[in-house]
C-alpha cells in the first residue's frame, strides 16, 4: 500500500511561484507513473500532467505548458510540481496520484490534496 502526501500549497499573488511536493511512503514509487490533478471550486477534477517512472516522459495540459513542470526524485520517493507565472484560474486543490501499472494505466493511489490559492 502506498500513501501519498502533498505539501507546498498556499496563497500566492498572480505571477508568483510555488513548488508542490508529493511524498510517498509504504512502497517505492520508482516503477509508478505519477500524475498531478486539480479541482477548482465548483468544477470537475482536471488532469494537469504526468511523468513516467524514469522521468524521461512528461505530459502537461496546454493551459499549464511553459509554466508548470513535473519532475521526480525516485531516490527521495517524491514527485514535484513546479508552478511558475501563476494565474488566479490556477486556484484549486492539487492532488498527486500514482499509477502502479505504469504509464497509461489508471491511477490507483491518491493523496489528500493541497490548496493553492492565487490572488489577483
Amino acid at each position: 500500500q502506498v500513501q501519498l502526501v502533498e505539501s507546498g500549497g498556499g496563497l500566492v499573488q498572480a505571477g508568483g511561484s510555488l513548488r508542490l511536493s508529493c511524498a510517498a511512503s509504504g512502497r517505492t514509487l520508482s516503477s509508478y507513473a505519477m500524475g498531478w490533478f486539480r479541482r477548482a471550486p465548483g468544477k470537475e477534477r482536471e488532469f494537469v500532467g504526468a511523468i513516467s517512472w524514469s522521468g524521461r516522459s512528461t505530459l502537461h495540459i496546454d493551459s499549464v505548458k511553459g509554466r508548470f513542470t513535473i519532475s521526480r526524485d525516485n531516490a527521495k520517493n517524491t514527485v514535484y510540481l513546479q508552478m511558475n507565472s501563476l494565474k488566479p484560474e490556477d486556484t484549486a486543490v492539487y492532488y498527486c496520484a500514482g499509477a502502479s501499472g505504469g504509464w497509461g494505466t489508471p491511477y490507483d493511489y491518491w493523496g489528500q490534496g493541497t490548496q493553492v490559492t492565487v490572488s489577483s
